[in-house]
């Protein structure tokens, strides 16, 4: 990996000229230009009086920059006299006029909650005079204006979509079409909702003077020019998150309340209703907020949505309502080690960092399970995936594809690819789907002519070479007939393992299978005593006083998003009668 200001080969990001204002891109994504309105709503007068108690009145001269890509870190500002032009750039030295605000509008968006750094340039146009609102700030006023918090944050989610949407904002990803890596960090990026842009070189003559520059080889793609112009060969998932700030500088004295490991339904829950009641959170999330529900393409049985939402909303919505009540949260941050032989617990992270906490509360799920293949692993972005978002199921146009597994998640996954490729084969062990699956999704897969079920069959053999899985081998195990299939794609959902190897040095009490026990099912650990001197545990409590369990990783738990949710919301209770339990708390 290799990190060099981009201006060895063009102009420091710091002093590129804006565009002029007829070399805009599209201000609004098509999808949602109706929503024009609530994307850049305009304050009144008597709405920027109240505001004025939570930032501090500053002037701009003509030409300032007040805020620069990938640099600056705000809250929001909010103009109050003059104006301000919101520019895209891509740290390759593009820049273009997204919009101006006048008096009474704002710039930021949803990553403005968590104070990271900005990911357009924002200049005086005239002298300006504007509110500037601090991080911390922003979301004191989102809770204390509740009618007003709320037309702001939905405008902020909403320029986060706009974003993604005309691809602006963010990195830039240069690297040849279908290469792993490349797919690989896309899948990343679109996981955690991050807006960016991906130029071919061999398409886009832009990315010229960034290749000759860098050379990169066969292992080095892609190029990822950050937006503070830094460039990056072939990052990892940290250094990726460095680069766009997901990853929070963590005070190394401190000791939060409650340490969340895993950002899923369950784990985002447990943030939001912990933080929403006061208490400091810190989640950590090896890969993606929403975990692997948020793989499901659409949702149709959580309560209160009777026209279904796809995981990724879901847990995007959860995302920013952690942040907006001071959650930290840090992707991607891997927990390596439980420490628990002395107060306060610590979780040792992957890249050395330890962070201590009160209580520690475990929704960390499962690893995804692959087939007893040899030659898997080789084909793991170039064929074999586990998630089916857009960007998979754009590399299916027309073709024929493998689905693997029948619970709801592949049911699910079936559907929305079904609407991309020419046929889907759902390959199954067992002689149906009505054990695994809802029945609504059932009838869904009955009615879709171009899914095609195959019972007790499983796969056999992958072929294929440098370039990507070729050819697909399965066998129905009743008739022991062999067939080979063209596909191309093949989509793994069968099922995962519990993700509790990394806490055998504390002796947190898992069962044959490694799921966590907790509550009554702990066979014999020690708890604290209650207050009449009985011994207490609670019920979602582990055999280790403080470490709690939930979602997925929890034995004998319901594997659903409500009831992952539920859980989440319920262990708060256990913590506060846990933090009152120690004797700081008395």
């Amino acid at each position: 990996m290799q990190n060099t200001m981009a201006n060895e080969f063009t102009n420091s990001p710091r002093f590129i000229p804006e565009a002029s204002p007829d070399e805009q891109v599209p201000a609004i994504a098509p999808s949602i230009e109706q929503r024009r309105h609530q994307i850049f709503p305009v304050l009144t007068e008597q709405e920027t009086r109240r505001l004025r108690r939570f930032g501090t009145v500053r002037t701009y001269d003509n030409g300032v920059r007040i805020l620069e890509a990938g640099y600056t870190t705000f809250g929001m500002v909010l103009v109050l006299a003059g104006r301000m032009a919101v520019h895209r750039y891509d740290g390759l030295g593009n820049s273009s006029l997204i919009v101006e605000h006048g008096p009474g509008e704002f710039t930021a968006e949803v990553s403005q909650l968590a104070g990271r750094p900005s990911l357009v340039n924002v200049t005086a146009v005239g002298t300006v005079e504007a509110l500037v609102i601090p991080a911390d700030q922003l979301r004191a006023l989102v809770i204390a204006e509740a009618e007003l918090g709320e037309r702001i944050v939905r405008a902020l989610i909403l320029r986060r979509v706009n974003l993604i949407e005309v691809g602006s904002g963010g990195p830039v990803l240069v690297g040849p079409a279908g290469h792993p890596n490349l797919f690989q960090l896309q899948s990343f990026l679109t996981a955690n909702g991050h807006p960016h842009t991906v130029l071919d070189p061999a398409q886009d003559e832009g990315t010229l003077a960034l290749c000759e520059h860098y050379r990169p080889g066969a292992d080095d793609w892609p190029l990822v020019v950050c937006p503070d112009g830094s460039v990056l060969k072939n990052p990892s998932h940290a250094e990726m998150g460095r680069c766009l700030g997901m990853l929070p500088e963590l005070p190394p004295d401190k000791v939060w309340d409650v340490i969340v490991v895993g950002a899923g339904p369950a784990g985002l829950a447990t943030a939001v209703y912990a933080g929403s009641e006061g208490l400091s959170v810190l989640a950590l999330e090896a890969r993606a907020y929403g975990g692997q529900a948020a793989a499901s393409a659409r949702i149709e049985n959580y309560l209160g949505f009777p026209t279904g939402i796809s995981g990724g909303a879901l847990a995007g919505r959860a995302y920013v309502q952690a942040m907006k009540f001071g959650v930290e949260v840090g992707i991607p941050m891997v927990a390596a080690r439980l420490v628990c032989d002395a107060p306060p617990l610590a979780i040792e992270l992957a890249d050395g960092q330890r962070v201590r906490g009160r209580t520690v509360v475990l929704s960390c799920g499962a690893r995804y399970r692959r087939p007893s293949l040899a030659n898997i692993r080789q084909f793991e972005g170039r064929g074999i995936y586990y998630w089916a978002s857009r960007i998979e199921a754009n590399l299916c146009a027309g073709a024929e594809v493998i689905l693997v597994g029948g619970g709801n998640s592949a049911g699910q996954a079936a559907v929305f690819l079904s609407a991309h490729a020419a046929r889907v084969h759902m390959v199954i062990r067992g002689d149906g789907l009505k054990a695994t699956m809802s029945t609504y999704l059932i009838e869904r897969i009955r009615a879709t002519p171009n899914i095609e079920l195959h019972p007790h069959t499983e796969i056999v053999a992958l072929e294929g070479d440098d370039e990507g899985l070729k050819q697909v081998r399965w066998r129905n195990n009743r008739t022991l007939g062999e067939k080979n299939c063209d596909a191309t794609r093949v989509f793994l959902f069968i099922g995962a393992d519990p993700n509790t190897d990394w806490l055998g040095d504390c002796g947190v009490e898992v069962d044959a299978q490694g799921f966590i026990r907790t509550g009554a099912a702990v066979a014999a650990a020690p708890c604290r005593a209650g207050e009449n001197g009985a011994a207490e545990r609670a019920a979602l409590e582990t055999s280790v006083p403080g470490v709690f369990a939930i979602g997925d990783v929890r034995a004998g738990s319901t594997k659903r998003v409500a009831a992952g949710v539920g859980e989440g919301a319920q262990v708060v209770s256990q913590i506060h009668g846990y933090l009152a339990s120690l004797p700081a708390a008395r």
